[in-house]
């Protein structure tokens, strides 16, 4: 396993989530132009001239071949639904919940980040390709910032940080009494006995201690994770292929790995399509229409969100959420509050007391032992990370730079949505928890 101070590169992938990092370094930009690097001011779609015109130049066109690469998907994360079947997430008639503005000057914070390097956001916030920052304190909105043509009101796509949202609901239904951690997934789904997912209990898989033989290495052409991408359209299956097309199909093949369930953490997406397919089983409900009556007709969001599906309709899971940067901020100081928002108590206080605890760090990296398992992540349970920095920051994390940061001892909430160049990044994933523990302690010291 390679280690690296200045960027981590690992076969697992570890926030891997659906798409990873499926052609996301390609660097050369459309007309032969010379393509930004991570470290300099970004490109932006429109500086680019991506999707401009009726019809928009060959060269300028993002489609389904090329959203994933670099440029391309700095137009195709706040567009998905114009290039794949989505469902949407209504979000009801009610009135939208304020964010009330209590502007911070953050601008002028200096960070000491690795590499003997000190930088301040607005460096940082390019360096780490954002298209929206946003920070809560206290349930009180004190920064702001969007880039290559974002607004408040722009979806943008979340990848795995979908899978937190996924945890939630299963969280929901154990509190409910609908479903026992402690039951195997085919006490629920008779179709996963005998795959590797058989005779896993549902709080194996919501912590992804799953003995499953799955390879989400995206530099291997044989990888298993390209076959799900082939069901979600993320990549064309190459000629003759006549492997799996729908999810239902593709998780009972999954087979057992050589170790115990429940020994060690293992990050691989379709855990979490397992975890949609058994709420849908146990509700009669897809995942996006459980968030919707459960969340988003009750959280006051100003937009409603969507779900990514394939063609035959089944939503991903493991990472198919879109929404603005501004109710996921919502959704974050929602759990901060103990499940309390927009006047109600929309999810019971003890599935967000869960989530914002640290979780037990001992299985998180018995195979992991990378910078960033021994000396930023410190543990993930019900598919949440935890951060190992002194406050224990819980998140949802999505490649290419996606966060719902959760701060409790700074009562802080930060949402990042991106689109770097890179699946795993260090401005994002080593430099970005290191800023956001300096804010949490900057905004501690206000009065």
């Amino acid at each position: 396993m390679q280690q690296s101070t200045n960027h981590r590169r690992s076969n697992r992938r570890r926030l891997a989530a659906v798409t990873g990092s499926i052609l996301a370094a390609a660097l050369s930009l459309p007309g032969g132009a010379a393509a930004a690097s991570p470290d300099s001011a970004p490109v932006t779609a429109a500086s680019l001239g991506l999707m401009q015109g009726f019809p928009p130049p060959a060269d300028k066109r993002v489609t389904r071949d090329n959203f994933m690469e670099y440029p391309y998907s700095r137009w195709a994360f706040q567009h998905i639904r114009e290039l794949q079947p989505t469902r949407d997430i209504f979000r009801g008639e009610g009135s939208v919940a304020p964010l009330a503005p209590r502007p911070v000057d953050l601008d002028t914070l200096k960070f000491d980040v690795p590499g003997d390097r000190q930088l301040d956001l607005k460096t940082w916030l390019a360096e780490s390709v954002t298209d929206a920052f946003l920070v809560l304190h206290r349930g009180e909105l004190v920064y702001e910032r969007y880039f290559n043509g974002m607004a408040r009101t722009s979806q943008h796509q979340m990848f795995s940080a979908t899978k937190s949202f996924v945890g939630m609901l299963v969280l929901c239904l154990i509190e409910e009494g609908a479903i026992d951690p402690g039951k195997t997934l085919q006490d629920y789904i008779p179709e996963l006995k005998g795959s590797g997912f058989g005779d896993a209990t549902v709080q194996q898989v919501l912590n992804m201690t799953t003995s499953l033989a799955f390879n989400e290495d995206y530099t291997d052409p044989e990888a298993d994770v390209w076959k799900y991408g082939y069901v979600f359209g993320i990549a064309t299956p190459p000629a003759g292929y006549t492997g799996a097309s729908s999810i239902y199909e593709f998780l009972p093949a999954l087979g057992p790995a050589e170790r115990a369930h429940g020994e060690a953490f293992l990050y691989a997406t379709p855990n979490t399509d397992v975890l949609g397919w058994l709420s849908s089983r146990v509700t009669g409900k897809s995942v996006s229409r459980q968030l919707q009556e459960r969340v988003w007709q009750q959280l006051g969001v100003e937009r409603d969100g969507y779900m990514w599906l394939n063609e035959l309709g089944e939503e991903m899971a493991g990472g198919g959420l879109n929404i603005t940067a501004a109710d996921a901020a919502r959704f974050g100081q929602m759990i901060l509050h103990k499940g309390q928002y927009n006047g109600r108590q929309i999810l019971p206080e003890a599935v967000a007391r869960r989530i914002l605890q640290a979780g037990n760090p001992e299985p998180f990296n018995r195979y992991y032992n990378d910078i960033w398992y021994e000396q930023i992540g410190y543990a993930y349970h019900d598919q949440w990370w935890t951060f190992n920095n002194p406050h224990k920051a819980v998140s949802a994390i999505g490649v290419h730079g996606q966060f719902i940061y959760i701060d409790p001892v700074a009562e802080m909430v930060i949402v990042k949505q991106s689109s770097h160049p890179e699946a795993e990044s260090m401005a994002n994933e080593v430099d970005g928890p290191l800023i956001w523990q300096a804010i949490a302690e900057h905004l501690m010291g206000q009065p």
